[in-house]
């Protein structure tokens, strides 16, 4: 991994024109290729980012990075301050804890229960930021991912919406919606899924597992 600290500006050049003025940004190139722009806010949201397959030329100055689709992210860099690469070895994975992990599993197997028709297509979907924990098509055979979680919160909806956000670029799949379940789910979180077209789905641990009524409540 490399990470650049550097004053630069941004322009996205692609489906839409986007544009990021001169400032001081974290430059972050992953060894799959990726380059995402980062500023010292946002959590772990870049402002701006290039997801593989996509190459990138250094040029006197000036990045471009381009993927197969032709879109470019073009980054010119008025000063470096810092720019160190490091070895971070094989990813383990992440391990969620027991209950969400056997939610996961529950709604695979019961995957109906989000709705009449429905089908899965693959548990932990793979994209370049992390798997989505349930790839699904609904009775309509639209693409729906669905994150899952043990206490739906905003950084939920947010590992969601970046998932989207990458799952929509694929032709093959787009449209892509969105799902997100949890045991419980806080207002701010499903204010903030509800604004961005997100269906949220409040479960029954104990009635997936099968001790009590198989009904979800669905909000």
């Amino acid at each position: 991994m490399r990470l650049v600290i550097a004053r630069c500006k941004v322009d996205y050049i692609g489906r839409l024109i986007a544009h990021l003025p001169l400032a001081q940004r974290l430059l972050l190139v992953k060894a799959d290729g990726s380059v995402s722009v980062h500023s010292d806010d946002r959590a772990y949201k870049p402002l701006n980012w290039m997801s593989p397959p996509c190459w990138l030329i250094e040029d006197h100055g000036v990045w471009t990075v381009q993927n197969k689709a032709g879109e470019k992210l073009v980054i010119s860099i008025d000063e470096i301050l810092h720019d160190s690469k490091h070895e971070l070895g094989a990813e383990p994975g992440l391990v969620k804890d027991g209950v969400e992990a056997h939610l996961q599993e529950l709604l695979a197997e019961h995957v109906t229960t989000l709705g009449e028709g429905w089908s899965l297509v693959r548990r932990e979907y793979p994209t370049p930021i992390g798997p989505v924990d349930l790839m699904c098509r609904d009775s309509e055979g639209t693409s729906v991912a669905v994150e899952i979680k043990r206490r739906g919160e905003i950084d939920g909806v947010e590992q969601l919406t970046r998932y989207l956000e990458l799952l929509n670029r694929d032709p093959l799949l787009a449209p892509v919606t969105g799902v997100f379940a949890a045991q419980q789910i806080k207002q701010q979180a499903r204010t903030l899924a509800e604004d961005r077209g997100i269906r949220c789905v409040t479960l029954d641990y104990e009635a997936l597992r099968g001790t009590e009524s198989d009904e979800l409540r669905l909000f």
